[in-house]
């Protein structure tokens, strides 16, 4: 990832995008390639379900924070899961944003769904957390 805050056209090189095509998993087994759009889904769906900071075979900028945000006060939760999922999201450079947050509340879990901008197109994702 490069920073955003340097001006390029200052150096003579060209910044190329890797091609996003990865292994296919369905049901905990490779079952092909995937690219794109289907590849952007998958990687979306791991950093939602992979805690940051836990293993340490994932850098640190993979992954999402959530084990802290267990039994505390909904009114916490909701707006912090939103900046986390964004902050979470936003790491991988096809994303461009993250909005249109809604969240349900039931007795122990938050169901949220949001919407994905990408180069690819839009994704709507749906996210069930346990508090």
């Amino acid at each position: 990832m490069l920073p955003k805050d340097v001006d390029y056209t200052l150096f003579d090189f060209e910044i190329k995008i890797q091609p996003s095509k990865t292994f296919q998993i369905k049901e905990n087994r490779i079952i092909g390639i995937c690219d794109k759009l289907d590849a952007l889904k998958q990687s979306i769906d791991l950093i939602l379900s992979i805690e940051r900071y836990k293993y340490p075979i994932y850098s640190w900028n993979y992954g999402i924070e959530l084990n802290d945000l267990y039994g505390e006060h909904i009114s916490y939760v909701i707006p912090e899961l939103e900046r986390r999922i964004k902050e979470s999201l936003l790491q991988d450079d096809r994303i461009k944003d993250v909005d249109s947050f809604t969240f349900k509340i039931t007795k122990n879990t938050v169901y949220t769904t949001f919407l994905v901008h990408s180069i690819y197109g839009d994704i709507s994702v749906e996210k069930e957390i346990e508090t």
